[in-house]
Order: C-alpha cells, then structure tokens, then sequence
C-alpha cells in the first residue's frame, strides 16, 4: 500500500510541477537557513572531550582583599602561582595539571627555514593522560622532570611535519628560546574545540605547537601570553616578566572520577581556604567552585550570542516557511477534492485518504531536504569564509545530515496535517453531484 501511496504522490507532483516547485523550495529555504545555523551552534556548543568532560574538574578559590567584596561574588577564575602549586602538591585528585599560556622563538636546524615564534603551553606532567592528547611519536615527560625542570618538550604534529617533515623526531633536540630542548613525544592531530582549559586564549581556532613543563618555563623566563587580574598592591608584571603574588594568572585542572571525590576535593579547598586565611594570606571567608568542564563552559558562555541569534532567526524563517508551505498545500489538496471523492465512493475510507496525502508531503519534504542540504552546504561554506575564529570549524557532520532530513520529513508532514486533514473533510457527495 505504501508502494501505491508513493507513486500516487509522485504522479499528483508531476501534474502541477509550478505549485510543486514552490513547495519545495519553501521547504529547501526554511531548512538550508535553519541547519546552516543549527550546524554552526551544534559545533560551537559540542563536548571537546566525549567520554572524559564528566570527571574533569576547574578548582577556584578566594585569594583577594576586601575591596570590592559583594556576597555571593564569584572567585576569581585563576589562580596565583602560590596557590597553583600548593594545589598540585597536595594531590588530593587522581590527576591535576597546572598551567599557562606562551609563546617561544624557534630557531630551526635548517638555514633555509627563518626563525619564528610558536604557541606554547607550560604545564605539568598529567596534562596529555588527563585530557587523553593523542600520541604519534613517544609520549610526555613525568613528575620527576617537572621537578627536575628538565628541558623536554612535546610538539604538534605541524610543528614536527614542518621541522622534520613528519618524520619520527622523538630524541631530537629543538633549538627553542636560546636552549636546547628534547624532543619526548609528538602529538597526532588533537585541538579541542573550545579550548577548555585555557580560554582566555581564544574559545576556538586556537592550539598550541609546543608544551614544556611549567617549572622549565618559570626558571627560563619564557614569555606569558595569558591574562592577568591582580589587587591591592599587584600591579602585574611590572619589573617582572610574571605577575606578582597579588594576581591570578594560571589554570588549574583536576580529574576526579567519582562524585564522592569531586565533593571531597571542594570540600578540601574549603579547609584550604580556612588554613590560609588562619595564615593570614587570605582574607575573605572561603569561596570555591568546583565546575565539571561543560558547566565551566556553560559559565563561560563560549558559543556567540550572535550565534544563538542567528539559529533564533533562521528557525522564525523556517516556521515563515512552513506557514507558506501549509497554504500550497491546502490549495493543491482541496483542487482535488473531485478525486478524492471517487476513491471515497470506491470505498477509501478517510484514514487511508490521510494517509496517502501525508506519503505525498512526506516526498515533497524528502525533496526539500536535498535542496535544503545543498544551501546548507553552500552557508557553511559562507560561513567558514568569514573573519572569525570559529569558521573553519563550520562542516556538516553525519549526525547533522541525518538531521536535515529528519527536519525536512517534520516539517512537511508536520505542514500537510492540517491541508491532509481538511481535505478530507470534503462530502464525496457533494463533489460527485457538482461533477
């Protein structure tokens, strides 16, 4: 039956291909306009980290004075460098890394490659295990070398395809801030979309091409790219290529994989707090948060607003258009209504009559939706032309293609309801008797 349904709806398309045609562009316009936005939101708002987000946790805690004091006021959200090392000493995680952003002079091996400056990120050991950066060569250095301050690095796959053209170079040395350094590990492809554990560096587009430890970076002087909030006497860098003890400039990350450890880890920066306000070194009463990664995200609100405006738009266009479509719909169905009748006399009952007019907005959707893809295909290709850091992160994924046609076949049946409905209320009789 759904067979005859078919072909009765592809012979009814046929006969008035104009009303057809504007049906499905209706259709095509509202979804290519809405899926454009919907893929570009769904990017943007995605999990960077599947499967670890949940047990991955940003510790802040109250270091400031008085001035300014509100209740209920947020922690800051970084760390001095005190307080981040006292943290990662006290272990009290299943992992933690400690960190912050830089930038370092390469001077390449090769005289035909002109020195140049990278991103970098000083960190601790767990970082690659806890955020399970993926390895092509060798791997990351150990807590003894951050202690050690050794003079390892880990570099991207760019960096190591453009200094050593892809080759294995874990046991190189790289020539980096006038020192030498070992290479230990070499990334394969890994920039997590936002990038989580630092975004004052930039929500997206962004990614380091070498990571050192943090100890090795502070003993160098290596350059601090990072923001920095400081108070009272803190001025921040002045005389000093790091802020002073009165600022909060470094990321704090944990891993914590339990519910009950993530409560006990908030409540051990509440004892934290207490203990170095008894020291005298904090001052307020302790105030911690303890947010798992997408609720820091959440907090952050790192997709656009002029992102979710946009989806709001494309999706009022998309209900313009249905609207549109209900009408063209209700025009082609009731024109039939001669038709309808004789199946109705021959013995159709209403039910089967539904059924065929809803197979036939279900093609004219189903043919909307290809049109829908290949505008979606072309905003997204708009879109990743534009001047912004989240551009090159606009393709369609399958999950968003399955959900183009899924929304296509939606709306036009959810539009071909009321037409499908009302056309079968016509009295056959009537019809027969006009004929």
């Amino acid at each position: 039956m759904f067979g005859y349904y078919i072909d009765l709806a592809m012979r009814s398309l046929r006969r008035n291909k104009a009303l057809t045609t504007l049906m499905v562009l209706a259709i095509a316009l509202g979804i290519g306009a809405s899926m454009t936005t919907l893929t570009v939101l769904h990017v943007l708002s995605g999990n960077p980290l599947p499967g670890r987000s949940g047990t991955l946790y940003y510790p802040q805690i109250d270091p400031r004075d008085n001035s300014g004091l509100m209740p209920g006021k947020e922690p800051p959200l970084q760390l001095t460098e005190i307080d981040g090392f006292n943290l990662l000493r006290a272990k009290r995680a299943d992992r933690q890394a400690l960190m912050t952003g830089g930038s370092v002079p390469i001077q390449p091996d090769s005289a035909a490659i002109d020195p140049f400056y990278v991103e970098a990120r000083y960190t601790t050991a767990d970082f690659f295990a806890m955020f399970g950066a993926p390895f092509r060569y060798g791997g990351g250095w150990d807590a003894a070398d951050d202690e050690a301050k050794a003079r390892d690095v880990v570099i991207n796959s760019g960096l190591n395809e453009r200094l050593f053209g892809g080759a294995n170079s874990v046991g190189r040395t790289l020539h980096m801030a006038g020192s030498l350094f070992r290479i230990v590990g070499v990334l394969d492809h890994w920039a997590p979309s936002p990038h989580f554990y630092d975004l004052y560096t930039g929500s997206y587009g962004y990614t380091e091409q070498v990571f050192l430890p943090l100890q090795t970076a502070l003993d160098m002087h290596l350059a601090h790219n990072g923001s920095n909030d400081c108070w009272g006497n803190g001025t921040g860098g002045v005389g000093s290529i790091y802020p002073s003890s009165s600022c909060v400039w470094m990321q704090f990350w944990v891993q914590l994989d339990t519910p009950a450890k993530a409560a006990d880890y908030k409540q051990f920066l509440i004892h934290y707090s207490e203990q170095q306000k008894a020291l005298g070194r904090f001052v307020r009463a302790p105030n911690v948060r303890l947010r798992n990664l997408m609720q820091w995200l959440a907090y952050w609100q790192v997709v656009p607003d002029d992102v979710r405006l946009q989806a709001g738009l494309a999706f009022g266009f998309l209900l313009v258009c249905l609207v549109n479509t209900v009408g063209l719909m209700l025009a082609k169905f009731l024109r039939r209504a001669g038709e309808l009748s004789v199946r109705r006399a021959l013995g159709a009952s209403r039910r089967a009559l539904f059924a065929q007019l809803l197979v036939e907005s279900g093609v004219v959707g189903l043919v909307g939706g290809v049109g829908g893809l290949l505008l979606a295909l072309l905003g997204l290709w708009v879109v990743r032309h534009r001047p912004s850091d989240y551009a090159a992160l606009a393709h369609l994924d399958p999950a968003m293609l399955l959900t183009t046609f899924l929304m296509a076949l939606g709306a036009s049946l959810l539009a071909g309801l009321l037409p499908a409905w009302r056309a079968c209320q016509v009295a056959p009789a009537l019809q027969l008797k006009s004929n």
